[in-house]
């Protein structure tokens, strides 16, 4: 038999030359283009059951010349739909793509030509849990793109696989089913961003939800607003150093066979030192989306179920290039212990299965915890870098109180930040509290806008009562 293929533009599919470039924008023109693909993709299906149903050979070409499947919208750069498309991997784009925009697309194709009802299981799919439409499932793509050709249907599996760039980029996948059930039987989903992407021409951010236990940390402050020790200061340059050119490390043969994927960092320190401002101001530098992961969301007192839901924001911030943030690691990160019970058991293999993913993960990981020795020893050995950010001394909290005085407010003669920063022991964050505690104040007093040393006292009194201090 002829192997099976369809023709567009005048040539098959398989052919390499016959591709097709991917932009999107929103624009008029834009819903144009994903009119004009859903079009095409009811054309090839349509064909495929015609000849189905009227007992044709489904190995002749489906020639489809002159239709324009090249949607150009200047401006929009995404590194991914700048890639050409051959036809077969357009075909499957769109059969995953088309239930999110006409829920009824394959049902109504098939009452066409079964307008009674009737059972059709050459054709796959499988109905959702609220979708009440048929969704496409890999057996539906290789119905459309191989028929019954056996040595065709498995050629096509491979667009599946893991080897190919629909798995890799993150982009289209085939649902889990149950063991002993086909694996093609899976239903074809299409990454939520990639739907954004196609539909709207830029990605949303990920909504925080069980599914998502994460949430995205920005700041309006800069570098300068910043105040750490010159050690301290030498290591986030490196960290900064390996943001900038570790795509040069990449791409050197030698290199690229020895080093590890991404970059994994431990900062640790008092709190209110600076860690997260620190991720968030490293995030803005490069403009990187900075996920502070949600442990109340991941831990779990039930076995397995950590590292399920830290699986999903993994899967989630593969090739995305976040800045994943852990704060207050311990929880996830802490040291293993002998085991004496079956709960220390699963304990370990939870901190195992973190050790592995955290060394998968190809982006800049970091981790904050109050304390290093808290965190495991496995964990310290593949850290990259080990940044402490030390309480800051009397000469750092007097530069730290001058970059919070506000704007708007004058300070009386008894205000003192020399004496404040050598007599009161602060973090940079303390400080920040004391100065928007002590600005009320001057605000509330009928327009008056005096900072007064009482302000001030009273804001450093009470971040001492926080902790349990006498002023």
């Amino acid at each position: 038999m002829n192997n099976p293929a369809i023709e567009i533009n005048g040539q098959t599919s398989r052919n390499t030359a016959s591709t097709y470039n991917l932009n999107f924008d929103g624009t008029r023109s834009h819903s144009d283009g994903l009119k004009r693909s859903i079009e095409f993709l009811y054309e090839v299906i349509d064909k495929c059951l015609y000849r189905h149903f009227n007992g044709q050979s489904h190995s002749d070409p489906i020639n489809f010349a002159g239709k324009n499947m090249d949607f150009e919208i200047p401006g929009y750069d995404h590194v991914f739909l700048k890639r050409a498309f051959s036809g077969e991997e357009l075909i499957i784009l769109l059969l995953a793509l088309v239930p999110h925009i006409q829920p009824n697309f394959l049902d109504s194709i098939v009452q066409k030509y079964l307008p009674r009802g009737g059972d059709f299981p050459e054709i796959g799919g499988v109905k959702g849990e609220n979708h009440r439409s048929m969704l496409p499932t890999g057996e539906t793509a290789l119905f459309i793109l191989a028929g019954n050709d056996i040595s065709e249907r498995i050629r096509i599996s491979r667009y599946f696989s893991s080897e190919h760039f629909f798995k890799k980029q993150g982009m289209i996948r085939l649902e889990s089913v149950k063991e002993g059930e086909p694996v093609m039987s899976g239903k074809i989903i299409l990454s939520q961003e990639y739907i954004d992407l196609i539909t709207h021409g830029r990605e949303f951010a990920p909504s925080f939800s069980p599914d998502f236990p994460a949430k995205r940390i920005v700041t309006e402050m800069d570098w300068e607003d910043l105040v750490l020790r010159p050690q301290t200061s030498s290591q986030i340059e490196d960290i900064k150093m390996w943001l900038e050119y570790h795509s040069y490390l990449e791409k050197d043969p030698v290199i690229k066979r020895k080093m590890k994927p991404g970059y994994r960092v431990l900062f640790y320190g008092a709190s209110g030192t600076g860690k997260t401002l620190t991720a968030s101001l490293l995030g803005k530098h490069f403009d990187k989306e900075v996920y502070r992961i949600d442990l109340s969301q991941v831990v779990s007192k039930y076995i397995g179920e950590t590292e399920k839901n830290l699986e999903k924001v993994f899967l989630k911030a593969e090739n995305k290039d976040w800045i994943l943030f852990f704060d207050e690691a311990d929880a996830l990160f802490g040291k293993r212990s002998n085991v004496s019970s079956a709960h220390d058991k699963y304990a370990n293999q939870e901190v195992s299965y973190l050790l592995q993913r955290v060394e998968d993960y190809n982006g800049l990981i970091i981790l904050a915890s109050n304390f290093k020795n808290n965190i495991d020893q496995a964990f310290i050995r593949r850290f990259n870098a080990i940044v402490h950010f030390p309480l800051p001394d009397a000469g750092e909290r007097f530069i730290i109180w001058g970059k919070n005085i506000p704007q708007d407010l004058k300070s009386d003669d008894q205000v003192n930040f020399r004496m404040y920063a050598d007599k009161y022991d602060l973090t940079g964050s303390a400080i920040t509290n004391v100065m928007q505690y002590a600005a009320l104040r001057a605000f509330s007093r009928n327009g008056h806008k005096v900072l007064t040393n009482d302000d001030i006292l009273l804001g450093i009194k009470r971040e001492y009562l926080k902790e349990d201090k006498i002023v």
